[in-house]
């Protein structure tokens, strides 16, 4: 009887996982090139799509299921993993009024249209009455779901569960402490890179060329995926055999593309590595955004930004360039890659600034949903915190408050995990040197597959059987711990910029 439970909820999972799978694959094709005209209907399609899900989730079949394994004494991982996932949708969807959920999908897909629009237009005023409705939905859902300390924490355990206001508040207090001095400090340097050879001119097509043969360099199979062009770069894993990387090019900037192809790419390394017994299920899939993340900047900063990455991919380099780095020593080039000059736009942000715009965004999406902020504000607001901490301030709205996609598609509580991540990478390549000390060797050797193996052992293979603090724990035996980074960039950048 048992076994017959278990195997009906599998293909109850099952089920809704393939329609998960049509939405993503919907959602890529809308931002890869869908006819614009399209928009209203795809966003009723994707809302029809949505709802059925939904309505799966709190059916009084997935009800009487989890029901009956919660009796059950013999429930294999996947299962018993599967069904506490399945356990929290269900509490958390069962407060949501099933009309509202579908309007509110419906509202984010032409939201993410408008907000395009408007960037374009760096007009912010276009986008603000859209925003202010996803906000003020999200606001009702809180409420439906219920909080403990802030409002915002209900939002948070959406894409890193049991990491809250207070742990963000303390480690985000900790990096601006030591980052925002560290930044004036290299900002002022008498040693600064000479950048110009980065910004001469570098076609498309051939950084198209390089974009792929980076991907391959680093393990990504195009058996199962593929290389697309888009606004704002993403990958979205539809299951672990087609798992899709997109970039965004730069023909004066050629890090824009290569930098962001790596840190895509290894969000896809992540899900096509994710163990092919999970497939079907809810843990087919990374398991927080903190841990994607951290796999994604761990290949873009600890790997693509490295020394002996270059000292093995430099000549590819030079071979899709043309004559662009011919007279540009190694050491130069490395120099001038790892620049740190403060940016407007964070998916650019080097570094040694990276986390002060994940922490920018987490203050004021705190801020909307404890009630201190308001919409209209934000335009205003952000460009004082980027003074504030980056010293630089935007000059409209599409270079400020416009950049990011995230807000058109209701994903608050998403940004504070790309600081996360980035911690989480630093504890892992800490850790990692204990059982490979030659990490330099192996990748100026051309055997990044050694260090990929190590990160599907201990990261990639278990998809969501793991909880986050898990993966961490089972790691490097601590919990976050900023240390590791602040340790890292202040060696890197102090040496790079010879300061006292």
């Amino acid at each position: 009887m048992e076994n017959d439970i278990q195997k009906k909820f599998l293909e109850y999972v099952k089920k809704i996982n393939h329609y998960k799978q049509a939405m993503a694959l919907m959602a890529w094709d809308g931002r890869t090139g869908a006819p614009k005209a399209g928009v209203p209907q795809r966003a009723e399609v994707l809302g029809t799509l949505s709802a059925e899900v939904f309505a799966m989730s709190v059916s009084d079949q997935m009800k009487d299921m989890l029901a009956a394994l919660d009796k059950a004494t013999d429930l294999s991982d996947i299962v018993l993993k599967s069904k506490e996932h399945c356990q929290k949708t269900y509490d958390r969807n069962t407060k949501i009024p099933a009309d509202e959920f579908k309007a509110y999908v419906m509202l984010q897909s032409t939201a993410e249209s408008v907000w395009e629009e408007a960037k374009e237009k760096n007009d912010f005023a276009m986008f603000q009455p859209y925003l202010e409705e996803l906000v003020s939905y999200n606001k009702k859902f809180i409420e439906y779901r219920g909080y403990e300390g802030h409002p915002y924490n209900t939002l948070l355990d959406d894409y890193e569960p049991g990491v809250f206001t207070d742990t963000l508040d303390r480690v985000f207090a900790e990096l601006k402490a030591a980052l925002i001095p560290l930044v004036k400090k290299v900002s002022n340097a008498k040693k600064q890179p000479n950048t110009a050879p980065l910004y001469a001119y570098f076609p498309k097509a051939d950084q198209e060329k390089l974009s792929h043969a980076v991907l391959k360099h680093i393990g990504y199979d195009f058996d199962k995926g593929r290389l697309n062009e888009t606004v704002h770069p993403f990958a979205i894993g539809i299951n672990p055999n087609d798992v899709r990387v997109t970039t965004k090019y730069n023909e004066h900037d050629f890090r824009v593309a290569l930098l962001g192809t790596i840190h895509e790419g290894g969000h896809a390394l992540y899900e096509q590595n994710i163990d092919h017994e999970f497939i079907g299920t809810p843990l087919s899939g990374g398991t927080s955004m903190g841990i994607h993340e951290s796999q994604s900047l761990f290949f873009e900063k600890f790997v693509g930004q490295s020394l002996p990455f270059w000292k093995n991919v430099y000549p590819l380099l030079k071979q899709h360039a043309g004559s662009q780095f011919d007279d540009v020593e190694l050491e130069d080039f490395y120099f001038a890659l790892n620049e740190s000059r403060p940016s407007l736009i964070r998916i650019e942000a080097d570094e040694l600034t990276y986390c002060l715009h994940i922490i920018l965004r987490y203050e004021l999406e705190k801020g909307l949903f404890e009630g201190t902020i308001e919409v209209k504000d934000l335009p205003r607001l952000w460009n004082d915190k980027m003074e504030e901490y980056l010293g630089i301030r935007p000059e409209n709205d599409g270079e400020g408050v416009l950049q990011d996609v995230h807000w058109s598609s209701g994903s608050f509580g998403y940004f504070p995990s790309y600081a996360l991540g980035y911690i989480y990478a630093a504890q892992m390549k800490q850790a990692m040197l204990n059982d490979l000390p030659n990490f330099d060797q192996l990748l100026e050797q051309e055997q990044i597959g050694v260090i990929r193996e190590w990160l599907t052992k201990h990261v990639h293979r278990y998809g969501s059987l793991k909880k986050p603090q898990e993966i961490i724990a089972d790691i490097t035996g601590k919990s976050i711990d900023a240390k590791p980074l602040l340790s890292y960039l202040t060696e890197k950048y102090s040496n790079l910029y010879e300061l006292s």
